[in-house]
């Protein structure tokens, strides 16, 4: 596949356009500049952000990294984070809305919806995830539910007109990886939306396996936050994510049981 191809290979959500597949949070970093460098490096263009924490910031008189980052070039993707109720998940993708209009974005419905009543393992609630998204939709947003990677839970999401679905490839923050493949390569085969894996990416071989199985991208932020070097961590992120979906496109080669011969054995001398 050449260059030319490869730009063309865009990810639709909603009637959105997107030319990068990797998209980040913007929690957890040891402060603003760091964040806002891994983002550039990242050269994604979706970034999520909780509308609580900007909230807390704007009315606490804190900076916030709203602030710093260039709107025009970004697209936000607010998210429901520390809802635990479909009316409190619904109140605050209301307000992400309203975030997204004072940022210039009048066209914005875009919410990541999180609802997570669980405080040890942070799994999402997949009744009230339906809930919520049912009435979401209904008053227009574009949702993107964050789930438990269940097949059967994905395509009725899919079939209530959510734009993505987003299994979980291991709990939030854990950085275990892709602990559930067949789940999701279930997910990823029976869905005719995107599937973006989030959470659980510990680096950049788990991110480039998830694009590698058809994922059609990936949300990740404490990989990136949490590293030694953030910017560096964003900018192999970055790659790996471009290596992966390269690699899903190019289709790999079987899986023998047995070893080949890499070369003919015709004219071979005696």
């Amino acid at each position: 596949m050449n260059n030319l191809n490869l730009q063309k290979d865009n990810l639709k959500i909603g009637n959105k356009i997107f030319s990068s597949r990797l998209m980040l949070g913007t929690g957890k970093y040891r402060n603003f500049q760091e964040a806002k460098q891994s983002i550039d490096n990242s050269q994604c263009q979706i970034v999520t952000v909780s509308v609580r924490r900007a909230q807390n910031a704007k009315l606490n008189g804190k900076s916030n990294l709203i602030d710093c980052l260039n709107w025009k070039k970004l697209w936000l993707l607010p998210n429901t984070a520390g809802c635990e109720t479909v009316d409190e998940a619904i109140r605050i993708s209301s307000l992400g809305r309203e975030l997204a209009k004072n940022l210039g974005q009048e066209d914005n419905n875009f919410i990541k919806l999180e609802i997570i009543p669980d405080p040890s393992y942070l799994l999402p609630d997949p009744i009230a995830t339906l809930k919520a998204a049912e009435y979401l939709i209904s008053k227009g947003f574009c949702v993107l539910p964050y789930i438990s990677p269940d097949p059967i839970l994905a395509k009725q999401l899919e079939e209530l007109g959510c734009s993505t679905v987003m299994p979980l490839g291991s709990p939030i923050g854990s950085g275990q990886g892709l602990q559930n493949l067949y789940n999701i390569n279930i997910i990823i085969d029976a869905s005719k939306i995107p599937v973006i894996i989030d959470a659980g990416i510990g680096t950049a071989s788990d991110a480039s396996r998830a694009m590698e199985i058809g994922a059609e991208g990936v949300l990740l932020n404490t990989a990136v936050a949490k590293a030694i070097s953030p910017p560096k961590m964003a900018l192999s992120m970055k790659l790996a994510v471009e290596s992966g979906r390269l690699a899903y496109l190019s289709g790999r080669m079987p899986i023998n049981s047995e070893s080949q011969l890499s070369s003919t054995s015709k004219g071979v001398l005696n």
